[in-house]
């Protein structure tokens, strides 16, 4: 066997430990994992996740998780809990403890004074007879038979079955909120689903002297003029009271110039579209992007509730503002 097919093979088999790992523990979860869910879900102020080590990265993650899908929560090192940090814990809160072996030190300083606090503590520990699990009010085991590392010492199984395990609670807490898109997007503001559904077409779309607007009496000539200084790619038709009367786009001007139309005597109302797709300040932007796509139109002229002109935007508009 080459050198590169011996890297390959322990890869391998590090992923079947781990996959394995995390594959016992749906066999495990019964009243303990509904019972740890439902002290989360009646939890009046923040889950706190604590531990040390390699757990306190993977707590780390979780807390970071369960923040982010509904349940406030926050990640506390238990080395600076024992040296003060522990009064960030309150009565209302709900403290999750992550120790493979249960009796890590730093973990074991503060569970008295979680006992007087009478904090709700979840345990996820791979030894259910350990200093933590008593102390718990409940226990999820997170063992594995070996851990990935071929000297059983690195914790790399222990970790990821943890990991799986967090993701589990979180996972089943978010859908037991009726947590939604929306809900995600507002605690993910910067993301894509967050501009997908935060976004409004009134945050993107363009105002003022930026829209084409011309007269149905317009000579297309000078409609021409108003597409080329106003870079849509297009120009609104509107009446004196700025309602829409219809739209001139590229396409239209193609089809005018089929006709062999007049560009100095014909006016706009003679080859603008009429009845043409419009968006409103409050649809979302992501809304606006599908009437574009059903419609494969690449601009819409923006109206309020009795038709008037408000705002304009393209394709370019929305693909700058990231929502394509």
């Amino acid at each position: 066997m080459s050198d590169d097919e011996k890297l390959i093979e322990r890869g391998r088999r590090v992923l079947r430990t781990e996959a394995d790992a995390v594959a016992a523990l749906e066999h495990r979860l019964g009243h303990d994992f509904a019972a740890a869910c439902r002290l989360l879900l009646a939890c009046r102020g923040r889950i706190v996740v604590t531990g040390m080590g390699k757990s306190g990265h993977v707590g780390n993650k979780i807390a970071a998780t369960l923040a982010s899908t509904g349940s406030p929560a926050f990640f506390l090192h238990p080395a600076e809990a024992i040296h003060g940090d522990i009064g960030m814990i309150t009565a209302d809160d709900v403290l999750m403890a992550l120790s493979n072996s249960g009796e890590t030190d730093e973990l074991l300083t503060i569970l008295p004074v979680i006992k007087r606090l009478d904090v709700p503590l979840i345990a996820l520990t791979g030894q259910r007879d350990s200093t933590l699990s008593r102390y718990a009010t409940v226990t999820l085991d997170v063992s594995v038979p070996e851990e990935a590392c071929p000297l059983n010492l690195a914790p790399t199984a222990s970790t990821t079955a943890a990991l799986a395990m967090g993701d589990a609670l979180a996972v089943a807490v978010l859908e037991a909120r009726g947590f939604t898109e929306e809900d995600f997007a507002r605690s993910h503001p910067g993301g894509s689903l967050g501009r997908r559904l935060l976004l409004h077409v009134e945050d993107v779309m363009r105002k003022g002297e930026d829209l084409p607007r011309v007269g149905p009496a317009t000579l297309l000539s000078a409609g021409l003029l108003e597409m080329s200084r106003k870079g849509l790619g297009m120009t609104t038709i509107v009446d004196q009271t700025g309602r829409v009367l219809g739209i001139f786009t590229d396409g239209d001007l193609r089809r005018a110039l089929d006709r062999q139309v007049d560009v100095h005597a014909t006016r706009m109302e003679q080859v603008m579209t009429t009845n043409c797709k419009v968006a409103h300040p409050r649809m979302l932007a992501a809304e606006a992007v599908h009437l574009m796509e059903t419609h494969r139109i690449t601009s819409l002229p923006v109206t309020d509730s009795d038709g008037r002109l408000v705002g304009a935007l393209n394709v370019h508009d929305l693909l700058r503002a990231r929502v394509m």
